[in-house]
């Protein structure tokens, strides 16, 4: 199997290889093109989880098994203009809403509990995770740039550009500059991470984009 990622940094798609007897998960809806003999399965893989991964991630409840009966090519895109990155994985990787694109069948879903500073961070309680050993592709909004941070090392993100991180770091969210801060100065929530670990980090803010077209949609004051 061989993971290709085509123009990178704007609106990237992913181009997944499969030698025959192989087969890769990809969130529903993420199909562009295939050639090859390809059958496709849709399941919840584990009803439980998939409860989980829907009505507490905001994931799909349906995933899409593609398995290759000879040797084929198949194309993936997000949701969102932005990036791909591919990510080797051996352990967790903690992953925001709507940012999984793709993985080995060897990789599992599931949902992490984040407590409340999930919830003040803007993801909800809940985030998804992915573990084992294999590859996935994550999507974000914007570019993607990786930090790795060494044991003890720290990193301060704003929420809105977190697309990723490992599951071995640690983090904490606040205020940015206290509360004056965040109400006038345009500053939202931060998170505080502390290696060792990778940060996957998207270069544009969804939420901050989503409030803007907001600003931009005539208001009904109800009057004729």
């Amino acid at each position: 199997m061989r993971f290709d990622v085509e123009f990178k940094g704007s609106y990237s798609i992913l181009f997944v290889t499969l030698s025959p007897g192989e087969s890769i998960l990809a969130e529903t809806g993420a199909l562009v093109s295939m050639t090859g003999n390809v059958n496709v399965e849709t399941s919840t893989g584990g009803i439980f989880k998939a409860l989980k991964r829907a009505l507490l991630g905001g994931e799909h409840l349906f995933l899409n098994k593609f398995s290759a009966l000879s040797k084929s090519r198949i194309a993936f895109a997000p949701r969102l203009p932005g990036d791909i990155e591919v990510v080797s994985l051996n352990g967790g990787l903690i992953v925001q809403s709507t940012s999984f694109l793709a993985s080995d069948v060897s990789i599992d879903l599931d949902t992490k509990f984040g407590g409340f500073k999930s919830f003040f961070a803007g993801e909800g309680f809940f985030l998804l995770k992915l573990s084992g050993i294999g590859k996935a592709a994550i999507s974000s909004f914007g570019a993607i740039y990786t930090i790795t941070l060494d044991a003890g090392e720290k990193l301060t993100v704003d929420t809105g550009h977190i697309v990723a991180f490992d599951e071995t770091m640690s983090y904490s969210v606040r205020t940015f500059g206290g509360i004056k801060s965040t109400l006038f100065g345009g500053e939202g929530l931060v998170c505080d991470f502390v290696g060792p670990g990778r940060i996957f980090i998207q270069t544009r803010n969804y939420p901050d984009f989503v409030s803007w077209i907001k600003s931009l949609v005539p208001k009904d004051t109800g009057s004729r």
